[in-house]
Protein backbone atom coordinates (compact mmCIF):
# COMPACT_ATOMS: atom_id res chain seq x y z
CA UNK A 1 0.00 0.00 0.00
CA UNK A 2 2.77 2.72 1.00
CA UNK A 3 4.33 2.13 -2.59
CA UNK A 4 0.47 2.78 -3.93
CA UNK A 5 0.61 6.01 -2.04
CA UNK A 6 3.98 7.09 -2.68
CA UNK A 7 3.60 6.62 -6.12
CA UNK A 8 0.00 8.86 -5.76
CA UNK A 9 2.25 11.40 -4.16
CA UNK A 10 5.15 11.81 -6.98
CA UNK A 11 2.28 11.94 -9.69
CA UNK A 12 0.64 14.74 -7.71
CA UNK A 13 4.02 16.49 -7.37
CA UNK A 14 4.40 16.19 -11.11
CA UNK A 15 0.90 17.56 -11.77
CA UNK A 16 1.43 20.37 -9.55
CA UNK A 17 4.55 21.30 -11.52
CA UNK A 18 2.77 21.04 -14.94
CA UNK A 19 -0.01 22.94 -13.68
CA UNK A 20 2.30 26.15 -13.33
CA UNK A 21 4.28 25.91 -16.67
CA UNK A 22 3.20 29.13 -18.90
CA UNK A 23 2.80 26.34 -22.00
CA UNK A 24 0.36 24.13 -20.34
CA UNK A 25 -1.31 27.42 -19.27
CA UNK A 26 -1.75 28.44 -22.97
CA UNK A 27 -3.71 25.54 -23.69
CA UNK A 28 -6.37 25.63 -21.24
CA UNK A 29 -8.51 22.53 -21.83
CA UNK A 30 -4.96 20.74 -20.99
CA UNK A 31 -4.76 23.09 -18.17
CA UNK A 32 -7.89 22.51 -16.97
CA UNK A 33 -7.93 18.46 -17.60
CA UNK A 34 -5.21 18.06 -15.69
CA UNK A 35 -6.01 20.66 -12.44
CA UNK A 36 -9.47 18.21 -12.12
CA UNK A 37 -6.41 15.24 -11.80
CA UNK A 38 -4.72 17.40 -9.51
CA UNK A 39 -7.61 17.71 -7.57
CA UNK A 40 -8.81 14.28 -7.51
CA UNK A 41 -5.42 12.92 -5.98
CA UNK A 42 -4.98 16.07 -3.15
CA UNK A 43 -7.43 14.15 -0.71
CA UNK A 44 -4.84 11.26 -0.96
CA UNK A 45 -1.79 13.03 -0.58
CA UNK A 46 -3.18 15.14 2.41
CA UNK A 47 -3.75 11.96 4.20
CA UNK A 48 -0.77 10.22 3.32
CA UNK A 49 1.39 12.95 4.34
CA UNK A 50 -0.46 13.37 7.61
CA UNK A 51 -0.01 9.87 8.38
CA UNK A 52 3.61 9.85 7.23
CA UNK A 53 4.17 12.86 9.81
CA UNK A 54 2.40 10.54 12.36
CA UNK A 55 4.72 7.83 11.44
CA UNK A 56 7.50 10.15 12.57
CA UNK A 57 6.16 11.59 15.66
CA UNK A 58 5.23 8.03 16.81
CA UNK A 59 8.88 6.88 15.93
CA UNK A 60 10.58 9.72 17.91
CA UNK A 61 8.39 9.32 21.06
CA UNK A 62 9.13 5.70 21.09
CA UNK A 63 12.76 6.25 20.22
CA UNK A 64 12.50 9.31 23.44
CA UNK A 65 10.81 6.37 26.26
CA UNK A 66 12.94 3.63 25.28
CA UNK A 67 16.69 5.77 25.18
CA UNK A 68 15.63 8.65 28.10
CA UNK A 69 16.39 8.21 31.36
CA UNK A 70 14.54 11.21 32.66
CA UNK A 71 10.80 9.86 33.97
CA UNK A 72 9.67 13.04 33.24
CA UNK A 73 10.82 12.62 29.28
CA UNK A 74 9.43 9.24 29.46
CA UNK A 75 6.01 10.15 30.57
CA UNK A 76 5.50 12.71 27.43
CA UNK A 77 6.51 10.64 25.39
CA UNK A 78 4.14 7.60 26.70
CA UNK A 79 1.54 10.21 26.54
CA UNK A 80 2.46 11.21 23.45
CA UNK A 81 2.54 7.47 22.12
CA UNK A 82 -0.96 6.89 23.03
CA UNK A 83 -2.20 10.28 21.40
CA UNK A 84 -0.56 9.31 18.24
CA UNK A 85 -0.92 5.20 18.10
CA UNK A 86 -5.04 5.63 17.30
CA UNK A 87 -4.78 8.36 15.08
CA UNK A 88 -2.16 6.07 13.34
CA UNK A 89 -4.95 2.95 13.39
CA UNK A 90 -7.41 5.04 11.94
CA UNK A 91 -5.51 6.64 8.53
CA UNK A 92 -4.64 2.72 8.00
CA UNK A 93 -7.94 2.10 7.59
CA UNK A 94 -9.00 5.30 5.40
CA UNK A 95 -5.70 4.89 3.31
CA UNK A 96 -7.28 1.61 1.62
CA UNK A 97 -10.66 3.39 0.63
CA UNK A 98 -8.99 6.59 -0.32
CA UNK A 99 -6.54 4.19 -3.28
CA UNK A 100 -10.08 2.26 -4.29
CA UNK A 101 -10.52 3.36 -7.89
CA UNK A 102 -13.29 5.66 -8.36
CA UNK A 103 -16.62 5.40 -10.45
CA UNK A 104 -16.21 7.96 -13.28
CA UNK A 105 -19.57 9.12 -12.95
CA UNK A 106 -19.40 10.50 -9.15
CA UNK A 107 -18.74 14.11 -9.74
CA UNK A 108 -21.77 13.63 -12.57
CA UNK A 109 -25.10 15.65 -12.26
CA UNK A 110 -28.02 13.27 -12.40
CA UNK A 111 -31.54 12.86 -13.90
CA UNK A 112 -33.75 11.00 -12.01
CA UNK A 113 -36.79 8.95 -12.65
CA UNK A 114 -39.83 8.65 -10.61
CA UNK A 115 -42.79 6.26 -11.42
CA UNK A 116 -45.32 4.84 -9.32
CA UNK A 117 -45.87 1.02 -9.71
CA UNK A 118 -47.95 -0.90 -8.06
CA UNK A 119 -50.86 1.00 -6.01
CA UNK A 120 -52.49 3.17 -8.48
CA UNK A 121 -53.24 6.04 -6.95
CA UNK A 122 -51.13 5.71 -3.42
CA UNK A 123 -48.42 4.60 -5.80
CA UNK A 124 -48.56 8.27 -7.43
CA UNK A 125 -48.68 9.92 -4.35
CA UNK A 126 -45.85 8.21 -2.79
CA UNK A 127 -43.59 9.08 -6.00
CA UNK A 128 -45.07 12.80 -5.06
CA UNK A 129 -43.36 11.94 -1.45
CA UNK A 130 -40.20 10.61 -2.89
CA UNK A 131 -39.77 13.36 -5.54
CA UNK A 132 -39.97 15.91 -2.16
CA UNK A 133 -38.22 13.52 -0.40
CA UNK A 134 -35.14 14.29 -2.91
CA UNK A 135 -35.41 17.63 -3.35
CA UNK A 136 -35.23 18.56 0.31
CA UNK A 137 -32.12 16.78 0.16
CA UNK A 138 -30.89 18.49 -2.17
CA UNK A 139 -31.41 21.73 -0.85
CA UNK A 140 -29.47 20.95 2.45
CA UNK A 141 -26.62 19.78 -0.13
CA UNK A 142 -26.52 23.15 -2.10
CA UNK A 143 -27.55 21.29 -5.43
CA UNK A 144 -30.42 22.72 -8.00
CA UNK A 145 -33.23 20.78 -9.08
CA UNK A 146 -34.94 21.27 -12.02
CA UNK A 147 -37.79 19.27 -13.41
CA UNK A 148 -38.05 18.21 -16.53
CA UNK A 149 -41.06 16.35 -17.11
CA UNK A 150 -44.09 15.35 -14.69
CA UNK A 151 -47.50 13.34 -15.45
CA UNK A 152 -49.54 14.82 -12.34
CA UNK A 153 -52.52 12.93 -10.85
CA UNK A 154 -55.39 15.38 -9.89
CA UNK A 155 -54.60 14.57 -6.07
CA UNK A 156 -51.75 15.77 -5.94
CA UNK A 157 -49.05 12.59 -6.73
CA UNK A 158 -46.94 11.52 -10.43
CA UNK A 159 -47.75 8.98 -12.53
CA UNK A 160 -44.09 9.87 -13.15
CA UNK A 161 -42.11 12.70 -12.92
CA UNK A 162 -38.25 13.12 -14.44
CA UNK A 163 -36.08 15.92 -12.76
CA UNK A 164 -32.19 16.54 -12.69
CA UNK A 165 -29.96 17.27 -9.99
CA UNK A 166 -26.95 19.36 -10.58
CA UNK A 167 -24.41 19.56 -7.74
CA UNK A 168 -20.89 18.37 -7.40
CA UNK A 169 -21.06 14.44 -6.46
CA UNK A 170 -24.71 14.36 -6.55
CA UNK A 171 -24.24 11.18 -8.86
CA UNK A 172 -21.91 9.97 -6.05
CA UNK A 173 -24.69 9.82 -3.36
CA UNK A 174 -27.78 9.22 -4.77
CA UNK A 175 -26.68 6.33 -7.53
CA UNK A 176 -27.43 4.21 -4.41
CA UNK A 177 -31.44 5.09 -4.98
CA UNK A 178 -31.83 3.41 -7.79
CA UNK A 179 -34.39 0.56 -7.44
CA UNK A 180 -38.06 -0.29 -5.87
CA UNK A 181 -38.95 1.80 -2.96
CA UNK A 182 -42.45 0.24 -0.86
CA UNK A 183 -44.49 2.06 0.94
CA UNK A 184 -46.73 0.44 3.79
CA UNK A 185 -49.79 3.02 4.82
CA UNK A 186 -53.25 3.74 5.22
CA UNK A 187 -53.87 5.69 1.56
CA UNK A 188 -55.75 8.88 1.74
CA UNK A 189 -58.38 7.35 -0.52
CA UNK A 190 -58.96 4.01 1.95
CA UNK A 191 -62.37 3.98 3.79
CA UNK A 192 -61.70 0.96 5.96
CA UNK A 193 -58.29 1.70 7.42
CA UNK A 194 -56.88 -0.97 6.03
CA UNK A 195 -52.95 -0.50 5.43
CA UNK A 196 -51.74 -1.08 2.07
CA UNK A 197 -48.69 -1.74 0.04
CA UNK A 198 -47.50 0.07 -2.56
CA UNK A 199 -44.35 0.42 -4.48
CA UNK A 200 -42.81 2.95 -6.94
CA UNK A 201 -39.37 2.28 -8.70
CA UNK A 202 -36.18 4.71 -8.71
CA UNK A 203 -34.25 5.34 -11.45
CA UNK A 204 -30.65 7.38 -11.13
CA UNK A 205 -28.80 7.68 -13.83
CA UNK A 206 -25.73 10.46 -14.52
CA UNK A 207 -26.05 13.19 -16.67
CA UNK A 208 -24.05 12.32 -20.22
CA UNK A 209 -21.50 15.03 -21.90
CA UNK A 210 -22.58 14.87 -25.15
CA UNK A 211 -18.75 14.32 -26.08
CA UNK A 212 -19.42 11.13 -24.74
CA UNK A 213 -22.78 10.40 -26.36
CA UNK A 214 -22.52 10.64 -30.11
CA UNK A 215 -26.15 11.24 -31.40
CA UNK A 216 -26.37 11.56 -35.38
CA UNK A 217 -29.45 13.72 -35.94
CA UNK A 218 -30.72 11.24 -38.21
CA UNK A 219 -30.95 8.88 -35.97
CA UNK A 220 -34.16 11.35 -33.99
CA UNK A 221 -37.70 12.29 -34.96
CA UNK A 222 -38.84 14.92 -32.97
CA UNK A 223 -42.52 15.54 -32.96
CA UNK A 224 -43.85 18.74 -31.15
CA UNK A 225 -47.76 18.84 -29.69
CA UNK A 226 -49.80 21.33 -27.33
CA UNK A 227 -48.70 20.72 -23.30
CA UNK A 228 -51.02 19.86 -21.02
CA UNK A 229 -51.91 20.01 -17.40
CA UNK A 230 -53.47 17.29 -14.90
CA UNK A 231 -56.72 16.20 -16.05
CA UNK A 232 -55.91 16.61 -19.64
CA UNK A 233 -56.70 20.47 -20.16
CA UNK A 234 -54.58 22.36 -22.26
CA UNK A 235 -51.85 24.87 -21.09
CA UNK A 236 -51.66 26.66 -23.94
CA UNK A 237 -52.23 26.24 -27.55
CA UNK A 238 -48.99 26.80 -29.04
CA UNK A 239 -47.04 23.33 -29.37
CA UNK A 240 -44.35 23.95 -27.15
CA UNK A 241 -43.84 20.49 -26.04
CA UNK A 242 -41.79 18.09 -27.03
CA UNK A 243 -41.22 14.27 -28.05
CA UNK A 244 -38.17 12.87 -29.14
CA UNK A 245 -37.82 9.11 -30.53
CA UNK A 246 -34.13 7.81 -30.84
CA UNK A 247 -34.54 5.34 -33.50
CA UNK A 248 -31.74 2.70 -33.26
CA UNK A 249 -32.48 2.06 -29.46
CA UNK A 250 -36.01 2.98 -29.71
CA UNK A 251 -35.97 4.89 -26.52
CA UNK A 252 -38.66 8.02 -26.12
CA UNK A 253 -38.45 11.09 -23.92
CA UNK A 254 -40.57 13.86 -23.61
CA UNK A 255 -41.08 17.16 -21.92
CA UNK A 256 -43.20 20.04 -21.89
CA UNK A 257 -42.62 21.55 -18.20
CA UNK A 258 -41.17 25.06 -20.08
CA UNK A 259 -43.19 27.40 -22.30
CA UNK A 260 -40.56 27.49 -24.44
CA UNK A 261 -40.02 24.93 -27.57
CA UNK A 262 -36.06 25.23 -27.46
CA UNK A 263 -35.76 24.81 -23.44
CA UNK A 264 -37.86 21.93 -23.67
CA UNK A 265 -35.78 20.52 -26.82
CA UNK A 266 -32.75 21.08 -24.18
CA UNK A 267 -34.56 18.96 -21.19
CA UNK A 268 -35.27 16.53 -23.71
CA UNK A 269 -32.15 15.98 -25.07
CA UNK A 270 -30.38 15.44 -22.03
CA UNK A 271 -32.44 12.70 -20.52
CA UNK A 272 -32.22 10.69 -23.77
CA UNK A 273 -28.10 11.08 -23.49
CA UNK A 274 -28.53 9.90 -19.81
CA UNK A 275 -30.58 6.89 -21.02
CA UNK A 276 -28.46 6.06 -23.78
CA UNK A 277 -25.46 6.01 -21.81
CA UNK A 278 -27.24 3.77 -19.18
CA UNK A 279 -28.42 1.38 -21.78
CA UNK A 280 -24.64 1.03 -22.87
CA UNK A 281 -24.11 0.82 -19.22
CA UNK A 282 -26.52 -1.89 -18.52
CA UNK A 283 -25.30 -4.02 -21.70
CA UNK A 284 -21.55 -3.74 -20.22
CA UNK A 285 -22.86 -4.71 -16.85
CA UNK A 286 -25.06 -7.80 -18.15
CA UNK A 287 -21.28 -9.37 -19.14
CA UNK A 288 -20.32 -9.08 -15.72
CA UNK A 289 -20.29 -12.40 -13.42
CA UNK A 290 -22.84 -11.81 -11.32
CA UNK A 291 -20.11 -12.37 -8.00
CA UNK A 292 -18.29 -9.73 -9.39
CA UNK A 293 -20.95 -7.03 -8.71
CA UNK A 294 -21.24 -5.22 -5.91
CA UNK A 295 -24.10 -6.06 -3.86
CA UNK A 296 -24.82 -2.11 -2.76
CA UNK A 297 -25.64 -0.25 -5.58
CA UNK A 298 -25.90 -2.38 -8.37
CA UNK A 299 -28.37 0.43 -9.73
CA UNK A 300 -30.72 -3.01 -10.32
CA UNK A 301 -34.29 -1.25 -11.06
CA UNK A 302 -35.94 -4.40 -9.86
CA UNK A 303 -34.62 -4.89 -7.00
CA UNK A 304 -36.64 -4.15 -3.36
CA UNK A 305 -34.17 -1.63 -1.51
CA UNK A 306 -36.12 0.21 1.02
CA UNK A 307 -39.56 0.01 2.87
CA UNK A 308 -40.91 2.98 4.65
CA UNK A 309 -43.89 1.90 7.02
CA UNK A 310 -45.62 4.74 8.58
CA UNK A 311 -47.38 2.94 11.44
CA UNK A 312 -44.22 2.05 12.76
CA UNK A 313 -43.02 5.43 11.85
CA UNK A 314 -39.12 3.41 10.35
CA UNK A 315 -37.48 3.11 6.94
CA UNK A 316 -35.92 0.08 6.66
CA UNK A 317 -33.14 -0.39 3.67
CA UNK A 318 -33.35 -4.13 2.78
CA UNK A 319 -29.46 -4.31 1.21
CA UNK A 320 -27.77 -3.44 4.33
CA UNK A 321 -30.38 -4.19 7.11
CA UNK A 322 -30.31 -0.73 8.27
CA UNK A 323 -33.49 0.30 9.99
CA UNK A 324 -34.38 4.08 11.28
CA UNK A 325 -37.14 4.81 13.35
CA UNK A 326 -37.40 8.41 11.73
CA UNK A 327 -39.77 8.58 8.88
CA UNK A 328 -41.16 11.85 9.13
CA UNK A 329 -37.24 13.16 9.06
CA UNK A 330 -35.85 10.64 6.22
CA UNK A 331 -39.29 12.10 4.48
CA UNK A 332 -37.94 15.53 4.70
CA UNK A 333 -34.88 15.04 3.12
CA UNK A 334 -32.62 13.97 5.87
CA UNK A 335 -31.34 10.34 4.04
CA UNK A 336 -27.18 11.55 5.00
CA UNK A 337 -27.44 8.36 8.07
CA UNK A 338 -28.87 6.12 4.88
CA UNK A 339 -26.58 7.28 2.35
CA UNK A 340 -23.56 7.21 4.81
CA UNK A 341 -24.57 3.27 5.89
CA UNK A 342 -24.29 2.69 2.10
CA UNK A 343 -21.54 3.94 1.00
CA UNK A 344 -19.32 2.48 4.03
CA UNK A 345 -20.83 -1.11 3.15
CA UNK A 346 -19.89 -0.29 -0.53
CA UNK A 347 -16.01 0.78 0.32
CA UNK A 348 -15.92 -2.73 2.62
CA UNK A 349 -17.50 -4.61 -0.23
CA UNK A 350 -14.87 -3.74 -2.86
CA UNK A 351 -12.51 -3.42 -0.42
CA UNK A 352 -12.83 -7.11 0.30
CA UNK A 353 -12.63 -7.77 -3.39
CA UNK A 354 -9.53 -5.77 -4.05
CA UNK A 355 -7.85 -8.66 -0.85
Amino acid sequence: MLDKLQAVEDKYRELESLISDPSVLADMEKWQRLSREHAQLAPIVEKYREYKSVCEGLAEAKAIFAENPDDDMRRLAEDEIAELRPRQEALERELPILLLPKDPNDEKNVIMEIRGGVGGEEAALFAGDLFRMYARYAERRGWKVDVIERNATEIGGFKEISFSVDGAGAFSCLKYESGTHRVQRVPVTESGGRIHTSAVTVAVLPEAEEVEVDIAPQDLRIDTYCASGAGGQYVNRTETAIRITHLPTGIVVQCQDEKSQLKNKEKAMRVLRARILEKAREEQDAAVAADRRSQVGSGDRSERIRTYNFPQGRVTDHRIGLTLHKLASVLDGDIEELLHALITADQAEKLRRAQ
